[in-house]
């Protein structure tokens, strides 16, 4: 989302993640498993799971439930999950990048459209949104990795394009296919960061006000809550007395 080292905060802030925090572990857990099977069991081998097990690591998932979802994909009885993105705009002309992972397509399909029309948002066609956004690897360290430009140094030797320095911390970005890359070089510099994943930037933002954003989140939320949505994105914008006044409701 737009503003995102704010906006993290102020969602930390709301305590859902806290409430969130078994869904969450659910969620990457599934990545782990996609990941392991689409290629090696072995992290070291496979730079998809590596960053898989890198995230979970740094979202605090217990090592047993890592090696679980590993152990799981090797399994004759693991799901089949198909990878889908949906595509839509909520109110207010915000775009949304909806990612699933499914065992039924047509499940998931018909969820994702109701949550759509439900909080007054459209779901689109297959690039009808996407256009708008950037693939990009991005990296998060804390305020304590180092000034603004110990981390930028960082950044540019590990071979990122960018470095955004604010008083929540680092988000340090690459191009999509570097981030395994990137994201080893800098943990020999500056220690294990505190994210690291595949993400979706907005080339442009639309502008809402607090009633806009209510809106919008709902529909973030109502999405996040399917089991099958692993990740949902958009492209607003808000200025900080709006996030603020929205993080204290």
């Amino acid at each position: 989302m737009a503003g995102h080292s704010k906006w993290a905060n102020i969602q930390h802030r709301k305590g859902r993640q806290d409430a969130a925090r078994s869904k969450l572990f659910s969620k990457l857990a599934k990545e782990i498993t996609v990941a392991a099977r689409m290629g090696d069991p072995d992290p070291e081998k496979n730079p998809r799971l590596r960053l898989a097990v890198k995230e979970a690591k740094s979202q605090s998932v217990p090592k047993d439930v890592i090696d679980r979802a590993i152990k799981k994909s090797q399994g004759g009885d693991a799901e089949d999950y198909e990878e889908i993105r949906y595509e839509g705009y909520a109110a207010g002309g915000v775009a949304v990048l909806v990612e699933a992972m499914t065992d039924n397509r047509n499940r998931t399909a018909s969820t994702v459209r109701s949550t759509f029309s439900k909080h007054g948002g459209n779901l689109g066609e297959t690039g009808s949104v996407s256009f708008m956004f950037d693939r990009k690897g991005q990296i998060l360290y804390p305020p304590e990795a180092g000034d603004a430009d110990t981390v930028m140094m960082a950044a540019i030797e590990a071979g990122a394009e960018d470095c955004e320095t604010t008083e929540d911390g680092h988000v340090i970005l690459c191009v999509d296919t570097d981030l395994n890359d990137v994201s080893t070089a800098l943990e020999d510099q500056l220690g294990e960061a505190t994210s690291t994943k595949l993400v979706w930037r907005p080339q442009t933002t639309t502008p809402v006000d607090l009633e806009g954003l209510q809106k919008v989140m709902k529909l973030v939320e109502a999405l996040e809550d399917d089991d099958d949505v692993q990740n949902v994105t958009t492209n607003f914008e808000a200025p900080d007395a709006v996030l603020e006044a929205y993080a204290a409701e």
